[in-house]
């Protein structure tokens, strides 16, 4: 029976394994920044004008890989992202041109959309109990957290021993590990018979014309910005404008005696935080108003970022800024796709989640690209970071205004 379903089941624990391998290479590109960089000379535009294209990419393949998997099915849009994925990081490490660059972080963007959440999530949700939904969406959530955690450093250290190519070849290997997962990856349809008979243009037609739905898409935004915007330049941030670690200290003890190794670590502490404040955002969903939980989850990181820009840049600050951010960092991804399941149900949750990632990566697309912008017209981030502030405190205010009830399946 449904209700019977443990909260841990084998296609959880596939999932994360998939999204924790998926997000650790992704959340390790911006230690490549300087490195490609220096070799070649380039402006700091043209290496963010290529992971903003992979969030864009990422963007536009959530939907596309949302709808194949429901179409023919998981495992073989699983195994498609996967491929995309190793082949966009091998042909990566060849690249000599910021166009060529570019041109493949489109396959690396697609690979992302493949493994990441929107196929991954909506299987998990479609294997859980409705008891278990919300914090099973959270712990697989968590997983790519975790990815963050390990990856970022796990870079660094190749990268002190080997040339950034070779490391883009490693993770392409890694990366292919994933496939080993599919065969635990077999889920229930949970869906009503009126919910299985609805096509997809008539669930996303309602969707679309329901305002909620808009409201979801426009306020999903601001968490792509902060998110590319971050994990693109804050590694070079704090390497660049972070004050000097000092000889003797916790952090000096800890072999963390450079900022550009503290800028790794930033990362991962925001990964690490991040697993609790997932989990706890999962927790939080099954009883509260998830709409309530969005907008304050966009208001405290309006606060913390605010805080941050306007304070002097020191590794305890650097710190502080990493674990209140991570503790808010993808506590959306379950209360946002939670809310989707919950409104629309379950049949067409990949494809209805991956439309509002669209907007979540367009936002990352312009968070990454205009911070490299914006650092060559003016020699610093602070400009494109109270874009941030603000674009954060807009997504606060929308959410407000959702409508919380579950739209019926119309009767065949």
């Amino acid at each position: 029976m449904q209700k019977s379903t443990p909260l841990f089941t084998p296609v959880l624990i596939a999932g994360c394994i998939i999204v924790l391998i998926s997000f650790a290479v992704r959340a390790s590109f911006g230690l490549f920044q300087i490195p490609i960089a220096e070799e070649f000379g380039w402006l700091r535009v043209e290496f963010s004008m290529a992971i903003a294209i992979q969030n864009l990419a990422w963007g536009i393949g959530q939907p596309i890989f949302g709808a194949l998997a429901e179409r023919i099915g998981d495992r073989k849009a699983i195994t498609l992202g996967a491929l995309v994925y190793a082949a966009g990081l091998v042909l990566s490490s060849f690249a000599v041109t910021p166009g060529a660059l570019q041109a493949y972080e489109v396959l690396v963007g697609f690979g992302i959309a493949g493994t990441g959440f929107g196929v991954i999530l909506a299987v998990v949700g479609r294997a859980s109990s409705d008891e278990n939904r919300s914090m099973s969406l959270a712990i697989a959530t968590a997983a790519g957290s975790a990815g963050q955690v390990v990856g970022p450093p796990v870079a660094e250290a190749l990268l002190g021993v080997m040339s950034w190519q070779m490391v883009f070849v490693i993770f392409a290997v890694i990366m292919l590990s994933v496939l080993l997962m599919l065969p635990l990856m077999r889920a229930p349809e949970p869906a009503s018979k009126a919910e299985l008979q609805e096509s997809m243009g008539a669930i996303l037609g309602k969707a679309f014309r329901d305002p909620s739905y808009t409201l979801i898409f426009l306020g999903f935004f601001s968490c792509g910005y902060q998110l590319g915007f971050v994990t693109a330049h804050f590694p070079a941030f704090v390497t660049e404008m972070c004050g000097p670690i000092a000889a003797g200290g916790v952090l000096h003890g800890l072999g963390i005696t450079t900022t550009s190794a503290l800028g790794a670590i930033a990362i991962a502490v925001i990964g690490l935080a991040n697993i609790a404040g997932t989990l706890t955002a999962g927790w939080l969903g099954k009883r509260h108003s998830k709409k309530l939980l969005l907008a304050g989850v966009y208001a405290a990181r309006t606060v913390i970022a605010a805080w941050f820009i306007m304070v002097p840049m020191t590794p305890t600050t650097v710190l502080v800024f990493s674990a209140g951010m991570g503790s808010l960092w993808l506590a959306t991804v379950p209360l946002t796709s939670g809310l989707i399941a919950h409104l629309y149900g379950l049949r067409y949750m990949g494809t209805l989640y991956g439309i509002v990632f669209f907007s979540h990566q367009l936002g990352s697309f312009l968070g990454v690209w205009l911070g490299g912008r914006l650092y060559d017209v003016y020699g610093d981030y602070t400009m494109v970071w109270w874009v941030g502030v603000g674009v954060g405190a807009f997504s606060a205010l929308v959410h407000l205004a959702v409508k919380e009830e579950r739209m019926q399946p119309a009767l065949a």
